[in-house]
């Protein structure tokens, strides 16, 4: 018997006024409560009760050791009845990673629409394109774009799909011209993400017809899709661009999209956390609120954006 469990039939003894009174309670012969308060004065070699054939009664040592395990033990109770809550009401600090662009467009208002259930939930949100130790506990959730994702001891869900369009602004197209097929594009200024890339000055276009390789010359390479939709609205060339990244300048008419019955490097957006035994609750809904919103979201851009373009055509 674990030291615990000894201290709590101590205090029963004592609250009892008998070992067959403890015994009682503790669904436990009389002898197993005896040895176990026994094996504690054996371990402490101190005597903790005066024991006679009419009653017991504690010894001074005996009446203070009890008084701190009832401390300890109030103390471990309110622990568990803690930790225990934290599987059925989320509350306290949720610790969410994700990719900049992703935080700011879906994250940042999927936790809006989450603390409106859960307010007594607070978020901390790091936001940057690497991706933390799960395990180290500075995060509890992540939200990464990626094509797959290597085996591990994670957890993963995936929450949606996406892909990368082609995208300059208009001055830049103005001055150049607008590409017309994919191999029109070796004549032009490229912006790339290093995501992207997996070959340098390939990019490989989904089409109708299936895939198609292209060289081009790429004149920047980056890690940050911010920083090709800069680039790109500041007329420096044809970007590949993330359809989260682009959608707000598609809209808006600062971004073109160039070869529209084209796509690149199709990702899917997971949420990753650490392997548990008993999930906390918060993890569980935001995970659950996650993988509701996210594909929402999506669809509605992916709606936006065709409603945009028959639009356009039929202009």
């Amino acid at each position: 018997m674990d030291t615990i469990d000894a201290m709590r039939l101590l205090i029963q003894v004592v609250d009892s006024g008998s070992f067959t009174g403890a015994a009682r309670v503790a669904d436990l012969n009389t002898g197993a409560v005896s040895r176990a308060v026994s094996e504690l004065e054996k371990r402490l070699r101190t005597r903790l009760l005066h024991r006679s054939t009419r009653r017991l009664s504690l010894t001074t040592a005996g009446a203070r050791y009890v008084e701190r395990c009832r401390t300890i033990v109030a103390t471990l109770d309110m622990a568990e009845d803690e930790a225990s809550d934290a599987h059925l009401h989320p509350s306290g600090m949720l610790k969410v990673h994700s990719y900049t662009t992703i935080g700011r467009r879906y994250v940042l208002p999927a936790i809006q629409q989450y603390r409106e259930s859960y307010p007594d939930v607070v978020v901390q949100l790091n936001c940057s394109q690497q991706m933390p130790d799960l395990f180290d506990g500075s995060c509890d959730v992540a939200i990464v774009a990626a094509q797959t994702l290597p085996d591990s001891d994670l957890v993963a869900h995936q929450v949606g799909a996406t892909y990368s369009v082609l995208c300059a602004s208009k001055e830049y197209l103005a001055k150049r011209g607008t590409p017309l097929t994919p191999n029109d594009l070796q004549v032009h200024d490229c912006l790339t993400l290093e995501v992207s890339a997996p070959e340098a000055g390939i990019w490989t276009l989904d089409g109708p017809n299936g895939a198609i390789n292209v060289t081009i010359n790429g004149v920047l390479q980056t890690n940050v899709s911010e920083v090709i939709v800069s680039g790109v609205k500041r007329g420096m060339g044809v970007g590949i661009v993330p359809l989260f990244a682009a959608v707000d300048g598609l809209l808006d008419g600062t971004l073109v999209r160039v070869l529209p019955a084209f796509t690149l490097q199709k990702l899917n957006i997971f949420t990753i956390y650490p392997s548990r035994h008993y999930l906390d609750a918060k993890i569980k809904t935001w995970t659950e609120c996650l993988q509701s919103y996210i594909p929402q979201a999506l669809q509605r851009e992916e709606v936006a954006l065709l409603q945009q373009q028959s639009k356009a055509l039929s202009l």
